[in-house]
């Protein structure tokens, strides 16, 4: 009679591997801030190219015994890769912790907070927008196709119904998408990260602003894509230039007038008694 194998402890101290997670070895962490060393060696393993796109790393209790730490140290661990773009957390029974395509949520979060701390001013993010699209229009101009120049027009014509209907939101989210579609013709998923953070930020400044006047956009955005059309680089680069700075000087005036608004009346001085 054949002898009967003992399955392995769920207790062991080297757990059997899940055969759908990559060959992978973590060291035992000893630092304080365990989560972050955790992090470190995952994106290690990343970098080097042990880990990649779509990998399962290990599961959470093997993983927690590679690393010598509780499970709870470990989702630490795991939450901030999460809210890094690097990995996705799955439930379920095919869930488990993936390694992510990437998103640009972090550097929109990143630029978000340094814009509600001051460091990033609406001087220096309109300032950017304008030197950043730049790069992006002339670009754009060179490898637009039939598919991406109907695109534009489409945006365009929405952005025109929005404003003939009154709808700011509307109006300002089609302006916006308006550079978006723009940073995808490039083509380099660098300038489409980029300009999606700047504009996340941007929309937010804009929503404080209120309603505005920026009747001369559409037109604007007609000129340059007859120029777009044509393929006439240095002209469509001028017409964004010129646009973008308008916008850029309604905006901090805009600013301004508010923030004069806002501030406290200065305090009359009695007269002097006359003696």
């Amino acid at each position: 009679m054949a002898t009967k194998t003992s399955s392995p402890s769920v207790l062991s101290a080297t757990p059997q591997p899940d055969p759908a997670a990559p060959a992978v070895r973590f060291q035992a962490v000893r630092s304080a801030r365990a989560f972050e060393e955790i992090a470190d060696q995952i994106r290690t393993e990343l970098a080097e190219g042990r880990l990649k796109v779509g990998s399962r790393l290990p599961a959470e209790r093997a993983l927690a015994v590679q690393f010598g730490v509780s499970r709870n140290t470990l989702r630490e661990a795991l939450r901030s890769l999460e809210h890094a773009g690097l990995v996705r957390l799955q439930k379920g029974a095919s869930g488990g912790a993936f390694i992510s395509e990437g998103s640009g949520l972090a550097i929109t979060t990143s630029l978000m907070d340094l814009y509600h701390i001051g460091t990033i001013t609406p001087a220096h993010l309109t300032e950017a927008r304008i030197w950043l699209e730049s790069v992006i229009v002339r670009e754009a101009c060179s490898r637009a196709t039939p598919a991406d120049l109907d695109a534009l027009r489409k945006n365009v014509e929405a952005a025109a119904q929005a404003t003939k209907d009154g709808d700011f939101q509307r109006r300002a989210e089609m302006h916006l998408d308006f550079h978006r579609i723009l940073a995808r013709m490039t083509g380099n998923p660098l300038m489409v990260l980029m300009m999606d953070s700047l504009i996340a930020v941007l929309s937010r400044f804009i929503q404080t602003l209120g309603e505005y006047e920026n009747a001369f956009v559409l037109p604007s955005r007609k000129r340059f894509l007859k120029h777009m059309e044509a393929r006439d680089v240095d002209a469509a680069v001028a017409e964004m230039e010129a646009s973008l700075k308008r916008l850029q000087k309604g905006y901090l005036s805009h600013l301004a007038t508010d923030d004069a608004a806002s501030a406290p009346a200065p305090r009359s001085r009695a007269p002097a008694k006359k003696r």
